[in-house]
């Protein structure tokens, strides 16, 4: 059966169709028989079948054709759309989704003025304003800004005061894992087509701890098995040979095993150059340059070879590391980035 296309029917006379359609179905005729009187497709009755069912008949209304008519904003209607987009998610003004898309975007024009955009048009709109699509960063609904700006603005300016008043080092410390099939980088490949790197099914993994200061000096330590109170304390005694002539002002997150009863007492035990540690606000990593270091390998020791066994990742991480601790100046540009430059001097 040949189908009339109704795009050349008025819109009411294309609501008319879809209503009476839909209400020869309710009435209990076959929907192949109703699509065939009616000159539609058995999809697309059934399509209108279920908006009805959803949304009654306002679901079925035609809808405007062609491009909306007054579809330009005014600067102060601008104005306020970027305001309202700076420092707020969708969900906030009772939008759906927690990201900014051209969409939710237009969503936001229309609630606040009336004016339905295209997502073009809202595109258009959004790179005048000097935004770009980017992906963003994931933040801990439990971060504590009050207590991140303590730290910035008090908590680590005394601790800075009382190291050049003591003559003693700021190191920054931290943990992670490294897996095997950490992939970094890009390889061209022919378009269409994903190219394929041959590598070990097999996974496996080692811990790295390790503690930078803003003058470029690296120790660390890799190794297999849990991080515990028994590894950091190891790594505590290998700190302290470093630094045998200074006191270290240690800086790291709240993990359990910094807090330990183990560490306490270790720490309490040392006699003449003390560690003290200071600990960074909960759920704030990207206050940490160590997290610099930790990209710096994951991306440049591991992301980029392929290994096949254990002791070889284990040796590529090891190497890389007596590398920086050899080049001092690359372990400093780690406190360039922005949310650590406060720990640069």
């Amino acid at each position: 059966m040949e189908y009339k296309d109704a795009r050349s029917l008025s819109p009411s006379a294309q609501q008319e169709i879809r209503l009476r359609a839909v209400k020869a179905v309710l009435e209990g005729r076959k929907q192949v028989e109703v699509a065939q009187l009616f000159g539609v497709t058995r999809q697309a009755l059934s399509n209108w079948v279920k908006t009805y069912k959803e949304l009654g008949e306002k679901g079925l209304k035609a809808k405007p054709q062609g491009r909306p008519k007054g579809t330009s904003l005014k600067g102060w209607q601008a104005s306020k759309v970027v305001r309202k987009i700076v420092g707020n998610h969708p969900d906030q003004l009772k939008l759906p989704g927690f990201l900014w898309t051209r969409k939710s975007v237009g969503n936001l024009i229309e609630n606040m003025f009336g004016l339905r955009l295209s997502k073009w048009t809202v595109g258009r709109y959004l790179r005048r304003w000097g935004f770009s699509p980017q992906k963003p960063l994931k933040r801990a609904y439990e971060k504590d800004p009050e207590a991140v700006r303590r730290w910035l603005k008090e908590e680590y300016p005394a601790i800075r005061r009382q190291a050049k008043k003591e003559r003693a080092r700021i190191y920054w410390g931290d943990e992670t894992g490294i897996r095997s099939d950490h992939q970094a980088g890009k390889t061209w490949g022919i378009k269409g087509e994903t190219p394929v790197i041959e590598d070990t099914g097999k996974r496996f993994s080692c811990n790295m701890i390790s503690a930078i200061t803003n003058r470029g000096h690296l120790c660390f330590m890799i190794f297999t098995g849990r991080f515990n109170s028994e590894r950091f304390t190891e790594f505590l005694k290998r700190l302290a040979e470093q630094n045998k002539r200074t006191h270290i002002h240690l800086i790291v997150d709240q993990h359990p095993v910094h807090k330990s009863k183990q560490v306490q007492r270790f720490l309490a035990s040392r006699k003449g150059r003390k560690i003290t540690m200071h600990y960074l606000p909960g759920y704030s990593p990207e206050l940490n340059p160590d997290e610099m270091l930790n990209q710096d390998v994951k991306t440049n020791a591991v992301g980029r070879k392929s290994v096949n066994k254990l002791q070889e990742l284990m040796s590529n991480v090891r190497r890389f590391l007596l590398s920086r601790q050899k080049t001092p100046s690359i372990v400093k540009r780690y406190f360039h980035e922005k949310h650590v430059q406060y720990a640069a001097s």
